[in-house]
């Protein structure tokens, strides 16, 4: 069984047992958070597409820790004109596990 879920602004493919990682929600480690944007249920085989989302569909998740990515670096150079600049930049991250998925 499997769901398309939106969280944070993203759809992401979600199983039960699976851990992924999404953009930082605001809550604490080991909250367990419920989200109802479902947009489609396969139940083996049993697919339920929701018009925008599947009513009665939630996929509960549990908090594992918050965490930053890997650091990307932003050049800019004009050439022969002395300009160079440099930026660094760490995106904030929430590991979640999926715990249930139900509809």
């Amino acid at each position: 069984m499997y769901a398309i879920v939106e969280i944070a602004g993203q759809q992401f493919k979600v199983e039960k047992d699976k851990k992924i990682f999404v953009h930082r929600l605001d809550a604490k480690e080991g909250d367990v958070l419920d989200f109802e944007k479902v947009l489609l249920v396969d139940n083996e085989g049993k697919v339920a597409v929701g018009t925008p989302t599947v009513k009665g569909a939630k996929v509960s998740v549990k908090v594992l820790e918050h965490v930053k990515g890997d650091k990307v670096l932003v050049f800019k150079k004009k050439r022969r004109k002395g300009y160079r600049k440099l930026n660094g930049h760490r995106q904030q991250f929430t590991q979640v596990q999926i715990d249930a998925i139900v509809g």
